[in-house]
């Protein structure tokens, strides 16, 4: 390598190193003033309170439904498209973008009129789905599954179908060789696809709000909660449950890099 090349390559780092490092410390500048801006104090008070509580029972519990909710349509779903041509293929591809480009609000609002269909009514007849807990899952869901789909595709395109073809030349049928080969090669991608919807079921607010509603102690969540903070303007209270939104996800987080690792 010539001195010149070397000094070009130098400066074409350092640039892309100062480019994308840009990113990151917004997102270190973010956490540090939510940090600095309130104390163990406010934490504490946020845990003591009833509806805080609620908010973080319903919140694990309902990413927790929507995470397996989304693996049970991702992993079949990624498998078709990744897997097999048939007629509508892309037309199905397209729609599955929808969840991810629609604004959430828009996703909670075609919700809600769903449910005032003869179909939904009807449904809502026998088990009660709107501004109920129910709702709050589906809403989740409506948005975490699409993400969950891109991810297990991604992860079938990136195994050979080689490994499924010579298992069924040894007399597997196609879903032997599903089970046995396929899915245990895509064990990472499963839990990365858990981890995506489990996060942004999570943070989910939109669809939420408009769905389920923001209701106390009955489908409040912990986005709702930052609203309901803020609507009467308790920014401490807000910064807190922000905050321990922060330590939940990044909990996961780690479980699932410590997961990953251990299985590489």
């Amino acid at each position: 390598m010539t001195p010149v090349r070397g000094i070009s390559d130098r400066v074409f780092l350092v640039c892309l190193a100062i480019l994308g490092g840009s990113y990151l410390v917004l997102i270190v500048a973010m956490l540090a003033a939510n940090i600095a801006y309130t104390s163990p104090n406010f934490l504490l008070e946020a845990l003591r309170s009833r509806e805080v509580r609620f908010a973080i029972w319903l919140s694990l519990a309902s990413s927790t439904m929507t995470a397996i909710l989304s693996l049970w349509v991702g992993v079949p779903l990624g498998y078709l498209m990744s897997r097999f041509r048939f007629p509508g293929k892309r037309l199905c591809d397209a729609l599955l973008d929808i969840p991810i480009v629609l604004p959430p609000l828009v996703i909670g609002l075609c919700l809600l009129i769903l449910f005032q269909t003869p179909l939904g009514r009807s449904i809502e007849r026998f088990f009660p789905v709107t501004y109920a807990i129910p709702s709050v899952v589906l809403a989740q869901f409506a948005v975490s599954a699409a993400f969950a789909v891109r991810t297990m595709r991604v992860t079938f395109d990136e195994i050979t179908p080689r490994l499924e073809q010579v298992a069924m030349t040894l007399g597997c049928s196609r879903s032997q060789a599903f089970w046995t080969v396929t899915l245990p090669e895509a064990r990472r991608g499963v839990v990365t696809a858990a981890t995506l919807s489990w996060a942004r079921a999570m943070g989910e607010f939109g669809p939420v709000l408009v769905f389920a509603g923001a209701t106390r102690l009955r489908t409040e969540v912990l986005p709702t909660t930052v609203f309901l903070e803020l609507s009467i303007g308790n920014l401490y209270g807000a910064v807190a449950v922000s905050l321990l939104m922060v330590l939940a996800a990044m909990l996961v987080l780690l479980i699932v890099r410590v997961f990953c690792l251990g299985h590489t």
